[in-house]
């Protein structure tokens, strides 16, 4: 672990700034403060260390995780331009009738109700489907035995945020692989059984 802790923090974190950059690059976020993410890319590389099990190289974990956690910066930083705003009458410190603009939060749907109790606002909303034991429904489960166990690692992979090129390095597929999966995954025939 020292040695990969220095390749990355050698000649004042060089390597980490410049993989910092690739990864702020294909988000396309070229115009953004970049010393906040170079902050960030410090407590991701604390963690990347900790959680890393050599399953695939570590400048590929790193740079997933990297992209992972900015996405995520993102989004809390913009979530306040995506609240509803609405104008409400009020009455001022002088009783003066004024129009104000009230912010509507957005809340995520694993916020917490409350502190006592641990249901969540996603937890309030009905479904439409039965649960099963496993925690899918039956029409998923007939899609997934539909699928082969590759075509359910890449699904599965695609679904926790990987990225194509990450998906065949890390699976050691080729292109061609994993178009077949993809098309599998997505193919009427099976998706049918879904709706």
């Amino acid at each position: 672990m020292e040695k990969i802790i220095n390749f990355y923090y050698d000649d004042s974190a060089k390597r980490l700034r410049a993989l910092v950059d690739q990864v702020l690059y294909k988000l396309h976020l070229t115009h953004i403060d970049r010393e906040d993410f170079y902050s960030l890319a410090n407590e991701v590389f604390v963690h990347a260390i900790q959680d890393y099990d050599s399953f695939v190289p570590f400048d590929i974990f790193l740079q997933s995780c990297l992209r992972k956690r900015f996405c995520t910066e993102l989004r809390d930083r913009t979530r306040a331009k995506r609240c509803a705003k609405r104008k409400v009458k009020e009455k001022d410190a002088f009783g003066n009738m004024v129009v104000k603009e009230k912010v509507i939060p957005d809340e995520s749907l694993d916020a917490y109700i409350s502190e006592e109790e641990e249901v969540t606002l996603g937890d309030r909303i009905p479904g439409g489907f039965p649960v099963e034991e496993e925690g899918y429904s039956e029409k998923m489960l007939l899609y997934l035995n539909r699928l082969s166990s590759l075509q359910r690692q890449v699904l599965r992979m695609n679904t926790e945020g990987y990225l194509p090129w990450e998906i065949k390095q890390i699976l050691g597929i080729s292109d061609g692989q994993y178009a077949d999966c993809y098309a599998a995954i997505r193919s009427y025939r099976n998706v049918s059984v879904l709706f």
